[in-house]
């Protein structure tokens, strides 16, 4: 059985007026031994900016910065940006993010050669209605039949389109494509483009007709993530494959559990799983983990690798930041005793 350390709270709220609520969710940036961390953070009336700090190592915080590194700066985010994970392919860092407007929330990405001057893409997922998803999805007959019961529906004056979030890239390009996963519920799904400017209304409407051949997880009957699942930690390079961290989610008469967990992806085909483990790997069981604004919610957003020790940063309760380690060969090792048949 894995070894997982808890290591304890990393960052909570402030009385700073940008995060007197709290933080979670960090993206993480590793460069040797510097820890970037670009968190959540919420104000009084869930209204999400993005702040930044540094780690002297994987959890000595020696500066926290007194203003948001990111705000909203569209309609499309009049709500508040949320939950940034980041990747640098190349000498571009990639940071994405979720816009919310109060109705709709969406992958945005943002990038920079700096960290301290950032270009906004905008919206990178689909801004497609439930109606018009069910109707591309459903020309095959092979979609899980819960990508058509996991729909908000509203009845307000701004236009609906289906939650797509937890937009996340891979770390280097693949077969010369640049990747990333997304998360229309209940499962994650990968993107292959040349660049930014193949995702137009034509690739969405062939990547919907074709919609399972993207999907590269779905909920397994394991209790743990029975309901539905989402993108976590960007992709890990490994000898064995890609390491996934993700979460996973099951309803309970108290609400929903969030926990990490843990797959294996084939490193040029990461659409084949290679392995999975049929457990969580970081469940909430601590006080901080239980009770918060969200109760029992354990959301991993990043990674930092120190020798073998694998450190995974993520959100508590939805109130604060907290961090676990686990041996990465390990894991790996584990991971090889659950693989999957294709």
């Amino acid at each position: 059985m894995l070894n997982i350390k808890k290591e304890g709270i990393l960052l909570s709220k402030t009385e700073l007026s940008f995060e007197n609520e709290s933080v979670l969710n960090p993206a993480i940036m590793q460069e040797g031994g510097t820890v970037h961390l670009f968190y959540r953070a919420v104000r009084v009336g869930n209204y999400s900016t993005i702040g930044y700090c540094k780690l002297d190592g994987p959890l000595k915080v020696v500066q926290r910065n007194n203003t948001p590194i990111l705000i909203p700066c569209s309609e499309d985010a009049s709500n508040g940006i949320e939950d940034p994970r980041i990747v640098k392919i190349d000498d571009i860092y990639y940071i994405t993010y979720t816009s919310f407007n109060g109705i709709n929330a969406l992958g945005t990405l943002v990038t920079s050669t700096d960290l301290i001057h950032f270009k906004n893409h905008g919206i990178i997922v689909p801004q497609i209605t439930y109606d018009e998803f069910k109707r591309l999805a459903e020309c095959t007959n092979l979609v899980n039949l819960k990508y058509f019961r996991h729909v908000r529906h509203f009845k307000r004056d701004k236009k609906v389109f289906i939650w797509d979030k937890d937009v996340i890239f891979f770390p280097r390009r693949i077969g010369g494509k640049l990747a990333f996963l997304h998360r229309i519920r209940p499962g994650i799904q990968l993107v292959l483009i040349e660049n930014l400017q193949d995702l137009t209304t034509e690739f969405w409407n062939n990547y919907f007709l074709n919609f399972n051949e993207h999907i590269i997880l779905d909920p397994i009957e394991s209790i743990h993530e029975s309901s539905f699942i989402g993108g976590g930690c960007p992709p890990i390079e490994t000898e064995k494959g890609w390491l996934l961290i993700y979460h996973g989610v099951y309803d309970t008469s108290e609400g929903y559990i969030y926990s990490a967990a843990a797959a294996l992806l084939d490193l040029e085909n990461p659409t084949k799983v290679i392995a999975r483990l049929p457990y969580p790997l970081i469940s909430p069981e601590l006080e901080y983990e239980k009770n918060g604004i969200v109760d029992n919610v354990i959301f991993p957003t990043g990674t930092a690798l120190f020798d073998d020790e694998l450190y995974i940063y993520y959100g508590a309760a939805d109130k604060c930041i907290a961090c676990a380690s686990v041996s990465l060969s390990s894991l790996l090792e584990e991971l090889s005793l659950h693989l999957v048949k294709n």
